[in-house]
């Protein structure tokens, strides 16, 4: 009866009362919390707004304008007539589809397939890894200039090594037919490392006794690949897809370097190419941004199907 009488009590006491200062005290915590947070988030989202978010404003309005000896007037759908109109325009795009085929199949295949030759070597892991993350690392127009020697007809390591093997030469940059896949060459070895390093730390996470599993049932090293590795990176493999596309097909600094933006016969010829000719060469504005308008709907309205398509398939 006294425990229970003690509870009873314990029950009917009013709770003790906070103490104002130090409610106030953490209040004044919080806050500061608070505020340094969102500082921090306030500094990007300007960065954004300044270097990302208005660009993209600014070019949605410049698209529509003429600029003409320091005078600006409103042209409405002209200046998209106008790129309609062009024969470069057709091309410039065939190109870089093109480019981005070629691209996927080499620079999303050669990344994951030397992840999984680095995930089952046992030795010399973290040089090999260094190795291949080494071209990222180069400056873009060191790694460009190097490839533009090895593409040298006269005197190139490709051809030399052709020649010392008795295969037949190529002219590689000055060949309309192979100008681009030279183009693309140069850049997957370029770009190939951070994919690599991505797609081994994904190779990484997946349970080792699944592997057991496939190999006791007499699975060979492909059909786990394609039964084991493959579904446990899907994940993965999806994401850098989408951003492969949409890289590639902004593509500007290899074939600008490599052939001068143009190639033999406009075979390398890209979109970002002519965005930069019409706005740099031509001082045409208002065609560069609608041309660029033109290729930011069409990246966004790939990505909208790629997403969608890829939440269907889930």
């Amino acid at each position: 009866m006294a425990a229970i009488s003690v509870s009873a009590r314990r029950k009917t006491e009013p709770p003790a009362q906070e103490n104002p200062s130090q409610g106030r005290a953490a209040l004044r915590q919080r806050l500061r919390r608070h505020l340094t947070g969102h500082g921090f988030l306030l500094g990007a989202l300007l960065c954004f707004a300044c270097f990302s978010w208005w660009p993209m404003v600014r070019e949605v309005i410049m698209s529509f304008q003429k600029t003409k000896r320091g005078k600006t007037t409103w042209v409405g759908m002209d200046n998209l007539d106008r790129i309609f109109q062009d024969p470069d325009f057709w091309h410039a795009w065939r190109n870089t589809l093109l480019f981005t085929v070629l691209a996927l199949v080499l620079g999303f295949a050669v990344p994951f397939a030397v992840a999984v030759l680095l995930n089952e070597l046992r030795h010399a892991k973290s040089y090999l890894r260094v190795l291949v993350y080494l071209p990222v690392m180069m400056p873009p127009v060191a790694s460009v200039l190097l490839f533009k020697y090895f593409y040298n007809p006269s005197y190139g390591l490709f051809n030399n090594v052709l020649h010392a093997l008795h295969l037949p030469t190529s002219a590689w940059l000055n060949s309309p037919d192979m100008a681009m896949l030279s183009v693309v060459i140069a850049a997957t070895w370029m770009n190939m490392g951070g994919a690599t390093l991505i797609y081994l730390a994904a190779l990484q996470g997946i349970p080792g006794e699944l592997y057991e599993a496939a190999e006791l049932d007499g699975a060979s090293l492909l059909r786990r690949i394609w039964h084991v590795t493959i579904p446990q990176t899907r994940l993965i493999l999806s994401l850098l897809l989408l951003l492969q596309v949409v890289a590639t097909m902004q593509v500007f600094v290899e074939p600008y370097l490599l052939t001068g933006g143009n190639g033999p016969q406009n075979s390398t010829l890209t979109v970002v190419n002519l965005i930069y000719q019409y706005a740099f060469s031509f001082n045409n504005y208002g065609s560069a941004s609608a041309l660029g308008l033109v290729m930011l709907l069409v990246l966004a309205g790939f990505s909208a199907l790629y997403v969608r398509l890829s939440r269907t398939t889930d």
